[in-house]
């Protein structure tokens, strides 16, 4: 695929905008060390997908516990970065400017399944989709790979809320 500028924002021909790093994303989304869950937004498209990254390092403080010895990143992890990725796709989706009074909270999760563990030294690449709106329910699908291994799916919800003042 070719680049080309529009504006500030490079674009592929296949209408994917570029992504952007840690410093938008803490922008868009409350979470924070050691809950902030995706390092970098590789693409997205508007209103469609979102491509995000999750780099696993020995450094994470859940490897204290789970387990010692033999460090696999918590399957609830991956769910909870799936979450926080399409929380970044809704929000771009709805184009919020930064310092906006909504959030985007998880309301459920349908289907999840895991398909490979995930270790330290792993890059975790997640992909969400936008399925579809009800009745201020978005329902996502979201995929976990790892060297393009399937690692996880999901069928994940979320709904906007205003922040109480």
């Amino acid at each position: 695929m070719t680049e080309q500028v529009s504006g500030d924002v490079a674009e592929t021909t296949s209408g994917e905008e570029a992504g952007f790093d840690i410093r938008e994303i803490q922008k868009i989304l409350p979470h924070r060390y050691p809950f902030a869950l995706i390092d970098r937004v590789i693409s997205y498209r508007k209103g469609e997908s979102l491509h995000a990254i999750k780099n696993i390092t020995m450094n994470e403080p859940v490897f204290t516990g789970h387990f010692p010895g033999e460090p696999i990143f918590p399957g609830v992890l991956l769910l909870e970065a799936m979450a926080q990725a399409t929380g970044l796709l809704g929000f771009k989706m709805m184009e919020n400017e930064v310092g906006a009074d909504e959030m985007y909270l998880f309301a459920g999760i349908d289907n999840a399944r895991f398909k490979r563990q995930v270790i330290p030294g792993d890059r975790v690449d997640f992909h969400v989709t936008f399925v579809k709106e009800k009745r201020g329910i978005w329902k996502f699908s979201g995929v976990a790979k790892v060297d393009g291994k399937l690692a996880a799916t999901a069928d994940l919800m979320c709904a906007r809320r205003k922040i109480p003042a």
